[in-house]
């Protein structure tokens, strides 16, 4: 394939060959000759592809690195459009600035708008509404597989939940009609282990409404005014996607009751409460938001927070009776190889005092004596067992509580 023209051989013997003979050689080799010109052909158009895929892979490093060595943009906040120009606060070192801008960009700035300023303050354009993405990742986007039929001893409060939740969701007319406005907020208090977060787990399931789900202590932060503007970017998140449900585990965490404390942390902590009162019922209108709280220390909350107008309903949830315990070892022993000996009844009158988070540990752990054994059915006995077990666990940690307090 590197012989020129002039380099080619002839395939016959110029004195001995006769016409025709010279004709069919030559068309024989003219024939190869084309064959590898279409093959140099292919392999040039081959070798103008890579070179076309390495210039934009040159093209686009090159704009990298033209970006990459640009000054960085600060980010500000309009305050004013005045005549002269407009007043920027930047960002970090809260310095006021008057700056030019274009007639055009002027039209579409307002105060409080975000804007990027170079070095000498002028302004490159305007940004995006500002909402911080720990808001945004607190949207729940699976529901929980968690349903009112999962749900045992509560049914009281289950329909109280549902007639503020659900209903002013599904059926706001009915609301019109009587002429009254819909609870806009519940609040679930009670011991630990009775079944709150799990009820607030339900309406995320039933509903489908935006569901927000969050737990007090990641309100609180260490710098002064994080925690109210997450506060505030959350029920934002919830106003773009109305309608919606916030719920919020632990309140007690930003929402105990205010001291005369001095420091920087319970300061801290007592303006993220106060975003949150506004939020829930100040001068804006909350709109078709709903708010979920649970918290098993009821008598630490504020009282501001307990109000009409925040929270409507003020629900208790307790330790459930002989009858809830009962149906709750019927919802956690459905998928349970259980032995006929087995009286839920009679294990509800066992386990006095429990909750329902402790009468699933019995059912846990009746499973793991059976398994222990090498069995595959679960006994009255295992059951017995467990519940021995998991009480003197619990008598254990609270005499540590007693000793260490």
């Amino acid at each position: 394939m590197t012989d020129t023209v002039d380099d080619v051989e002839l395939p016959y013997k110029e004195e001995a060959a006769s016409q025709q003979e010279k004709i069919e050689a030559l068309q024989e080799r003219l024939e190869v000759l084309e064959g590898q010109n279409e093959e140099m052909r292919d392999k040039l158009l081959d070798a103008n592809a890579e070179n076309n895929k390495y210039q934009q892979k040159l093209e686009r490093l090159t704009h990298e690195n033209k970006k990459l060595k640009q000054s960085p943009l600060f980010v500000a906040t309009v305050q004013e459009l005045t005549d002269d120009g407009v007043v920027i606060k930047q960002h970090g070192n809260n310095q006021e600035a008057l700056t030019e801008v274009t007639d055009e960009m002027r039209e579409d700035l307002d105060p409080d708008d975000r804007v990027a300023v170079n070095n000498s303050l002028s302004v490159v354009k305007k940004l995006e509404k500002e909402t911080d993405v720990r808001a945004r990742v607190m949207q729940v986007e699976h529901s929980p597989d968690v349903t009112y039929a999962d749900i045992g001893g509560l049914d009281e409060q289950m329909n109280e939940v549902r007639e503020t939740v659900e209903m002013p969701l599904k059926n706001p007319g009915m609301f019109t009609e009587v002429g009254i406005q819909p609870p806009s907020g519940v609040l679930l208090h009670g011991p630990p282990g009775t079944g709150k977060t799990m009820l607030a787990k339900a309406v995320a399931n039933q509903t489908d409404a935006t569901f927000i789900k969050m737990a007090g202590s990641e309100l609180v932060h260490k710098f002064i005014g994080e925690g109210a503007k997450l506060v505030r970017d959350l029920f934002e998140v919830a106003r773009e996607n109305e309608p919606a449900v916030i719920f919020i585990d632990e309140i007690d965490a930003i929402a105990s009751k205010r001291t005369d404390s001095k420091t920087s942390g319970d300061a801290e902590v007592q303006r993220t409460m106060m975003q949150l009162l506004s939020e829930m019922d100040g001068f804006d209108e909350r709109g078709e938001i709903r708010i979920i709280a649970a918290t098993n220390r009821f008598d630490m909350l504020d009282p501001a927070i307990l109000r009409p107008g925040r929270f409507d309903r003020l629900i208790e949830v307790p330790k459930p009776g002989p009858e809830g315990r009962e149906l709750i070892f019927e919802i956690h022993t459905r998928d349970m190889n259980v032995a006929d000996d087995v009286d839920f009844a009679a294990l509800a009158e066992l386990t006095d005092g429990a909750s329902g988070a402790d009468v699933k540990a019995v059912c846990t752990e009746a499973g793991m004596f059976a398994i222990r054994e090498d069995r595959t059915e679960i006994t009255m006995a295992d059951f017995r067992s467990a519940w021995e077990k998991t009480s003197q666990v619990e008598e254990t940690d609270a005499a540590d509580s007693i000793a260490f307090a």
